[in-house]
């Protein structure tokens, strides 16, 4: 029996939240990942620390569909994030914070959502699998860096996950996404700012492009988030494009991704390449290499990441593996890989992982 694993499900199955079930169904399923990093200069000093959630997060779904007749599904999906190490929800978030929404799905209209969900540079880009942290490293690999000024609203660092692949969501929302067509699907969504008064407020609009052809895929999507702060309306803009192509047992990515805040005026671009080879059906090595560019406002700060990872497949549904990321940025900065919420007293950063993860 075949282990190997189907990395495009699993990147489908985590953040664009849908599962593959029978009809009428309800189903509980969930994600796993744990295990102990190395990161060697956190605030000045090396720290050996357990790390949880980092190649898959930590997810509990509770989805569901209801064959209405005619082609037409009725769907549900509740998903909560926490902590592996503490059995605690992440902090800000309730109960059902990661995703909670209730929609149609018809096999020739498209899926009509409502809730709190993913936006199109997640589901396109990433469930697209563009992004090499679909099978390497998972969130050390998303974007980061010395870009603090980017000032992000609401974000831990001001530029934690900036160009929102990681699974950002967009609350009070509607979504749609198209059946496809010769291989072409869009989507598009809008959040309400639930403003009294002013339409315009606090709202949210990201729209998405993707293309499959046997190995080949491509991707491009658009967001646009608006955020009400004590100090007034700050709108932040991202949009990305990518593309995959699987040749036998290599797969190849190509990302590139953008962030402008218009409150302040500071940008960042990045363009990343990756790379998995599934040797056999139990080990895969994948590695990836990024540059991420910064304007003015960020000081001109630039970085360079290399990433790589070994796993073993123990079954379809667990693993175990070894990683490493680095992280050199421009001098006089300090370098932080996302995920290490403490930068480096220096240029550069580096971790070392091993772990495990399960689903169910």
């Amino acid at each position: 029996m075949t282990k190997k694993f189907n990395w495009q499900a699993l990147a489908l199955c985590l953040y664009a939240a849908q599962n593959c079930h029978a009809q009428s169904s309800v189903t509980l399923s969930g994600l796993i990942d744990a295990g102990v990093s190395y990161v060697s200069n956190e605030g000045g000093s090396g720290n050996l620390k357990f790390d949880d959630g980092i190649f898959v997060p930590n997810l509990l779904t509770l989805s569901g569909r209801e064959d209405l007749g005619g082609g037409t599904q009725a769907v549900f999906n509740l998903t909560n994030q926490f902590v592996l190490g503490s059995g605690s929800t992440l902090p800000g978030q309730g109960i059902f914070g990661r995703t909670a929404y209730v929609g149609l799905d018809d096999n020739r209209l498209g899926r009509l959502t409502f809730g709190n969900q993913y936006d199109f540079m997640t589901d396109a880009l990433f469930g697209g699998l563009t992004d090499a942290a679909s099978f390497t490293s998972g969130l050390y690999q998303f974007r980061n860096g010395p870009f603090d000024k980017l000032g992000l609203p609401g974000n831990p660092t001001g530029a934690f996950d900036w160009d929102r692949l990681a699974g950002e969501r967009i609350t009070n929302s509607v979504k749609y996404q198209s059946t496809s067509f010769h291989g072409i699907s869009v989507g598009a969504m809008y959040g309400f700012g639930n403003v009294a008064g002013s339409i315009g407020t606090g709202n949210a609009s990201s729209f998405g492009l993707s293309y499959v052809n046997g190995a080949f895929g491509a991707s491009a999507a658009y967001t646009l988030v608006k955020d009400a702060t004590a100090s007034g309306q700050v709108s932040v803009r991202n949009w990305g494009v990518g593309s995959h192509y699987r040749l036998g047992a290599v797969t190849a990515t190509a990302l590139f991704t953008t962030v402008h805040n218009d409150a302040n005026g500071a940008a960042v671009w990045q363009a990343e390449l990756g790379g998995l080879w599934e040797m056999n059906s139990s080990w895969s090595l994948s590695s990836a290499y990024s540059y991420m560019k910064g304007n003015s406002v960020v000081d001109d700060n630039h970085a360079h990441q290399l990433s790589a990872m070994l796993q073993y497949l123990l079954s379809k549904r667990t693993s175990v593996y070894a990683s490493a990321v680095y992280q050199r940025a421009t001098q006089g900065s300090t370098a932080q890989i996302n995920a290490v919420f403490v930068p480096s007293s220096t240029p550069s950063q580096a971790i070392v992982r091993v772990g495990m993860t399960t689903r169910f």
